[in-house]
C-alpha cells in the first residue's frame, strides 16, 4: 500500500488511527497489538504471501535476541557472540537470497559461460530495512544496550508501518521507550496538527515535485538504454531531472513517515536533511539517508577498524563500506560502481582535507567563493554518481556521460535559436548545432529544473519550517551558517504556526498533492 494512494489516505490510515486511540483508552497492550496487526495488513496489501516471510523473520530474530540478552546477562559473552554471528548470518543469508540470487547467478553465467537457470526471485518490499533494523537490535542486545521480552512490542518495533517499507532504519532503544509512555495512547492536538502538516508537505513533494520531474528524466534514460545518441543539453536535462526526482521522492517519503508517526505521538529519527546543500561528500552523507549512514558507520565501518589503524586502512574501510552500501541499494554492477564512486569521493575528500589543512592553515579564497566552489564540485559529483544509480546498464550510463561532456555535440531547438539573434552566430562558431522541434520541451525542462534547484538550495527544509515543534527525535544541529541566516530572514513567513494563514496554505498544498495522485507512482526507494 502506498502512502500516496486513496486506499491509504481515506480508508486504511483513518481506521488505524481511530482504532488505536479508541483501544488505547482501555488497554495499551491491546492498542500496541492492534498497531502491530494493522502494520502487517499494510505490508500484506502488496503481496499477502510475504507476510509469512516477515513474521518468520520477526520470530527468528526475537528468539535469537532474547537468547543473546540472556547469555549476556549471565556473563557468557562467548556464547552470546556465537549466537549473534549465527543470527546475523541467517538474516544476511535471507537477504542475499531474495535480493542477490538472480544477480549472482547471471553474473556467474557471464563469467563462466554457463547456462544455469533459476526462477526469478521477487524482491519483498522493505526486506533491506526490516533486516537491517533487526540486525541493529541483535548487535545492541549483544552489547547489553537493549532487551525485549514482549513479543508484541518487538513485532511492533519491526513492522511499524510508517518506516516498514523504506526506512528510516530504527533502533529499539530509540523507539520502544516512546510506546511505553501512557501519553502515546492518548491523542494530542499538537501531535496531530504537526504530523498532518509534515505529511501534507511530504505528499506534495512526492506527487507534485518528484512525479513532476519524472517525465523529464525517464525518456532520456530510456533513450540511453537503447543506444540513442544524446547531446549535451538532453543528457544534462535527464540527469538533473532524475537528481531532483530522487531527492523529492525520498524527501517526500521521509516527511510522510515522520508526519504519520508524529500523529501517533511517536517521533522518528531524522533521515533526510537538505543533502544538496552539502559542500563536501562527507557532509552529503551526513544529510542523505542519515539512518543508513549511521548503520553503515556503526556496524560496518567501525567493525572494520574505522580510522583507528592508519590512513591507508581508513581508506580501504571507507571503500569497502561504500561498495557494500552501493550493493545494498540494488543487485547490479551499476549500483556497485555508484558505491565505489562515493567511496572514492570520500577518500579524496578526507585526503584533501588533511592536505589542505597543512598547506593552507588559513583560507586562501573568500569564504563565499570557497563555499560556492565546494558546493558546485560536490553537487556535480553527486549528479554523476546518480547517472550510474539510475542507468539500466554500463553502456547506458556511459552514453549519458558522453552526452554530458559534450562528446555528441551541443544543440538547441530552432525555436530557441530564432530568438538568440546575433548571439547565435557566435555560438555556431563555437560548435553549437540546431534541430527542428522540441522547443517547448526544452523550455519546460529547464524552467522546471531551475525551480527545483531553487527549492533545494535556497528554501528551508521541512525540519526547519517545523523547528518550533521538534518534529523529529533529534534535530539536525550541524546547519551551515548561511542556512541559519536564511531561516532567520524567512522566519516570519515560513516558520509554521497553528494559525489560520498556515491552515489555508496547508489546505492548498494538500489539495494539489491529492489531485496529483491521479498519476500514482511507487516511491523509488521501495525497490531497495
Amino acid at each position: 500500500m502506498l502512502f500516496n494512494s486513496y486506499e491509504f489516505l481515506f480508508l486504511y490510515f483513518p481506521a488505524t488511527f481511530a482504532a488505536f486511540f479508541a483501544i488505547g483508552r482501555y488497554s495499551r497492550s491491546l492498542a500496541a497489538l492492534w498497531l502491530f496487526a494493522a502494520s502487517l495488513f499494510f505490508y500484506g496489501w502488496w503481496n499477502p504471501a510475504y507476510v509469512t516471510l516477515l513474521i518468520g523473520s520477526i520470530l527468528f530474530n526475537f528468539a535469537m535476541g532474547s537468547a543473546i540478552s540472556r547469555e549476556h546477562h549471565r556473563g557468557r559473552l562467548a556464547w552470546a557472540k556465537g549466537l549473534l554471528i549465527a543470527a546475523v548470518s541467517g538474516d544476511l543469508a535471507l537477504l542475499a537470497y531474495y535480493k542477490y540470487a538472480n544477480f549472482f547467478l547471471s553474473s556467474a553465467n557471464q563469467v563462466l559461460d554457463q547456462g544455469w537457470h533459476m526462477e526469478t526471485v521477487i524482491l519483498p518490499l522493505g526486506i533491506s530495512f526490516f533486516t537491517f533494523t533487526q540486525i541493529a537490535f541483535l548487535v545492541d542486545a549483544y552489547r547489553g544496550e537493549v532487551k525485549e521480552r514482549n513479543f508484541i512490542h518487538y513485532g511492533l518495533f519491526v513492522t511499524y508501518f510508517p518506516h516498514l517499507i523504506a526506512g528510516p532504519v530504527l533502533h529499539h532503544k530509540e523507539m520502544m521507550p516512546q510506546f511505553a509512555q501512557a501519553q502515546t495512547y492518548r491523542p494530542h492536538w499538537e501531535n496531530v496538527s504537526v504530523g498532518l502538516t509534515i505529511f501534507i508537505i511530504g505528499l506534495f513533494k512526492k506527487t507534485v515535485l518528484a512525479d513532476g520531474a519524472a517525465p523529464y528524466a525517464t525518456p532520456i534514460f530510456d533513450a540511453a538504454a537503447v543506444g540513442q545518441t544524446l547531446t549535451f543539453f538532453e543528457a544534462w536535462g535527464g540527469a538533473l531531472a532524475y537528481t531532483f526526482q530522487l531527492y523529492f521522492d525520498f524527501s517526500g517519503y521521509s516527511d510522510m513517515a515522520i508526519g504519520l508517526s508524529r500523529m501517533f505521538g511517536v517521533k522518528l529519527p531524522l533521515n533526510f536533511h537538505s543533502p544538496y546543500k552539502a559542500t563536501s561528500i562527507v557532509e552529503f552523507w551526513r544529510r542523505w539517508h542519515m539512518t543508513l549512514s549511521r548503520f553503515l558507520r556503526d556496524y560496518l565501518y567501525f567493525a572494520l577498524g574505522g580510522n583507528r589503524k592508519g590512513p591507508v586502512r581508513r581508506y580501504i574501510n571507507l571503500m569497502v563500506t561504500m561498495l557494500l552500501g552501493g550493493l545494498w541499494h540494488g543487485a547490479g554492477w551499476t549500483f556497485l560502481v555508484w558505491g565505489g564512486l562515493h567511496g572514492l569521493y570520500l577518500c579524496i575528500n578526507h585526503a584533501w582535507s588533511t592536505l589542505a589543512s597543512r598547506i593552507w592553515p588559513t583560507p586562501v579564497l573568500p569564504r563565499w567563493l570557497g563555499k560556492t566552489l565546494a558546493w558546485s564540485m560536490t553537487f556535480m559529483a553527486v549528479v554523476i554518481g546518480w547517472v550510474f544509480f539510475r542507468a539500466s546498464s554500463f553502456d547506458a550510463a556511459l552514453g549519458m556521460l558522453q552526452g554530458m561532456v559534450g562528446w555528441n555535440g551541443i544543440a538547441l531547438p530552432n525555436a530557441i535559436v530564432a530568438r538568440l539573434g546575433g548571439s547565435w552566430q557566435l555560438l555556431s562558431e563555437l560548435g553549437f548545432a540546431s534541430y527542428l522541434g522540441g522547443g517547448n520541451q526544452f523550455i519546460f525542462t529547464w524552467l522546471w529544473l531551475a525551480v527545483l534547484l531553487t527549492v533545494v538550495v535556497a528554501m528551508p527544509n521541512t525540519q526547519q519550517v517545523m523547528n518550533r515543534f521538534e518534529p523529529v527525535m533529534k534535530l539536525h544541529r550541524a546547519d551551515e551558517q548561511n542556512e541559519i541566516r536564511l531561516l532567520t530572514r524567512l522566519h516570519s513567513t515560513l516558520s509554521w504556526r497553528p494559525n489560520g494563514s498556515w491552515a489555508i496554505a496547508t489546505g492548498v498544498i494538500a489539495m494539489l498533492g491529492v489531485f496529483a495522485m491521479s498519476r500514482i507512482s511507487e516511491f523509488l526507494y521501495f525497490q531497495f
